[in-house]
């Protein structure tokens, strides 16, 4: 009786009186043991409340559902695909929304999608290898300072290849003690590439003279990396050193020298 009323009244109420109704409806719903029928009345009016012309009446929505294991299902659906300002509270914390639905977000390609759903308090493996293979780099780099995601070491290769020339990318992967050596060491020489490209250096140095010079700081940062990498990382550091060419009679001279 009280959900007929309102979808009468609802027609003629002003923004602010819609927006403090749908909020108010949702939290009947959510947090009061309402009888069935008016759990069912409640449910369609909530779903209606999906057309409102006006955003804060949907926001209200957003803002009363995000948290709740019980919001229904297809309402969290259509929220979380709304204008930005709505879908955001959705996306970052709803636990309604499977990895399928997250992912789809993040395909989407909109960098402040994907950098919620990359700060969301838990993100599972498969999620996080989908921002890592196609997350722009402020999400990947938010997934990386995320410390409830599960990242995989292939995700961290694939953030390492994919964003490795951009600094906050770079800085924020080197600062993680997960990150595998070999991709410390991918990070290393994307430095010493753009170092050797900065316009600054090849005046100072000439072309020839600074490849050189990244070469041997390269070698020499390789060797430090070498001593700080865990024993069962060993064998992928050496696989990536031999498959870049890297692992050359001198490079292993230096490393047995220095120990």
């Amino acid at each position: 009786m009280v959900v007929s009323h309102f979808l009468k009244w609802i027609d003629t109420a002003r923004v602010s009186e819609r927006a403090a109704a749908a909020s108010a409806l949702a939290r009947a719903y959510i947090n009061s043991d309402l009888p069935f029928e008016d759990r069912c009345a409640a449910e369609a009016a909530l779903t209606l409340l999906l057309d409102d012309a006006s955003a804060k009446v949907r926001l209200a929505l957003a803002e009363a559902l995000s948290m709740s294991h019980h919001a229904p299902p297809q309402v969290i659906s259509a929220l979380a695909a709304d204008q930005p300002e709505v879908a955001a509270l959705v996306l970052a914390r709803s636990p309604l929304l499977t990895d399928a639905d997250l992912v789809e977000r993040v395909a989407c390609g909109h960098k402040a999608t994907q950098t919620l759903i990359a700060n969301r308090p838990v993100v599972s493996m498969s999620l996080a290898a989908a921002i890592a293979e196609i997350g722009e780099p402020e999400a990947c780099a938010a997934l990386v300072g995320n410390s409830g995601a599960e990242i995989a070491s292939l995700s961290f290769r694939r953030m390492a290849e994919r964003h490795g020339h951009v600094p906050l990318v770079r800085e924020t992967l080197i600062a993680d003690r997960r990150l595998p050596a070999d991709c410390r060491y991918m990070l290393l020489v994307k430095l010493g590439e753009i170092l050797k490209g900065s316009p600054l250096v090849l005046a100072m140095m000439g072309a020839a003279r600074a490849d050189r010079v990244m070469r041997d700081a390269c070698v020499k940062a390789s060797v430090t990396l070498i001593e700080g990498t865990r024993m069962e990382e060993h064998a992928a550091l050496i696989e990536h050193l031999r498959l870049r060419g890297d692992l050359t009679a001198s490079f292993i001279i230096r490393t047995i020298a220095h120990g």
